[in-house]
């Protein structure tokens, strides 16, 4: 029986915007940030023409990284919702995530029932972006102490540089392997269903996508020392910032020393360099929402040039070096989930044919 652990998440707020996308079941972090002030806001402001707008060409679109990510990383469900569909979202960050289905919160749930079983929830009140990070990294720390010792942790933060941008995730589960011989954790992700049916191929891929996503991530933090100049630029923050005395009582409570920003990441880097990397296995397991039964476990394989291909195709929509696609023919009946099919190009131009 795992023993309880006290540990932070962060609040809904705040993931709503690191976190933001369509995802069936988004992932549910697992430090709680509550009063978080001072964070940079997103900067979605309108340009303006000098001059005669007679005389003047119109200023190049931003992208939408620089538009609706600036400052901040790209979640990984940021990329598994374009590989789903550029279009839809593009919608969603152009116009707002629609309202979530009773399935989506279904699947929400059952995260928070399955983090429930391993870990404790305790509320942190943060003033800065520094005290946010710092407990978030602490989260990391305390959560693959607790994968060395109990063989299993979930809802574990992750950041990293992917092709060149800077990405966070929460990876669901990780497991080190029973045999007491290897000591490569495998990572592990459940979705639900709200029917007893299998996954199509694209809700697989989209999958292996994520699951993908999350190795590279902790792999790349276990082999590659922490880019901390990058870090601290990219996201404005300060590493002599003197933590407040609640989260430095919270860190003593874990265990640690530490008065600044810089010394939590002192931590954390070493804690990197203490671990292994995973499997080259992922395991998705898929779940019936009505009582939890094992539908499919699909295990699979890591490939690493497949991986680069999607990121790369997806960073280009981001980064504006390519337009929104739609869905493959194939792939239509994806359109009769989406809230915006009734805005969709591609959905009007089948009306007419």
């Amino acid at each position: 029986m795992l023993p309880e652990l006290q540990v932070e998440i962060v609040s809904d707020d705040e993931m709503a915007i690191i976190e933001a996308a369509l995802a069936a079941a988004a992932a549910r972090p697992l430090l709680s940030a509550a009063a978080v002030r001072g964070a940079a806001t997103l900067s979605c402001a309108a340009y303006s023409t000098a001059g005669d707008i007679e005389d003047s060409a119109p200023p190049p679109r931003r992208s939408l990284l620089s538009r609706f990510r600036e400052r901040r990383a790209l979640a990984v469900t940021d990329i598994t919702a374009t590989e789903w569909c550029d279009k839809q979202m593009e919608f969603v960050l152009e116009h707002g995530k629609p309202e979530r289905t009773e399935a989506m919160k279904a699947g929400s749930d059952r995260h928070a029932q399955l983090e429930q079983e391993v870990i404790e929830r305790v509320d942190i009140a943060v003033r800065s972006a520094e005290e946010s990070w710092a407990v978030k990294f602490m989260n990391f720390i305390v959560g693959t102490n607790q994968l060395l010792f109990n063989g299993l942790t979930r809802e574990l933060p992750v950041i990293g540089v992917v092709e060149g941008s800077w990405m966070v995730g929460i990876i669901d589960e990780l497991r080190m392997p029973v045999d007491g011989i290897s000591f490569h954790p495998s990572l592990v992700d459940t979705k639900t269903r709200f029917k007893a049916t299998f996954p199509s191929e694209a809700q697989k891929r989209n999958g292996r996508l994520q699951l993908m996503c999350y190795k590279y991530l902790w792999d790349s933090l276990i082999a590659e020392k922490f880019p901390a100049e990058n870090f601290f630029s990219y996201f404005d923050l300060n590493p002599d910032f003197l933590l407040s005395d609640d989260v430095k009582r919270y860190i003593s409570s874990l265990g640690f020393n530490a008065q600044t920003f810089g010394d939590v990441l002192k931590y954390y880097k070493i804690t990197c360099h203490t671990l292994s990397r995973s499997q080259e296995k992922l395991i998705l397991r898929y779940e019936l929402q009505a009582d939890h039964s094992l539908l499919e476990e699909y295990e699979f394989s890591y490939d690493d040039q497949w991986f680069k291909d999607q990121i790369q195709e997806a960073l280009r929509f981001w980064l504006g070096a390519r337009d929104p696609k739609f869905v493959t023919e194939e792939e239509l009946w994806k359109c009769k989930f989406c809230k915006f099919a009734p805005s969709c190009p591609k959905m009007a131009s089948n009306s007419r044919c």
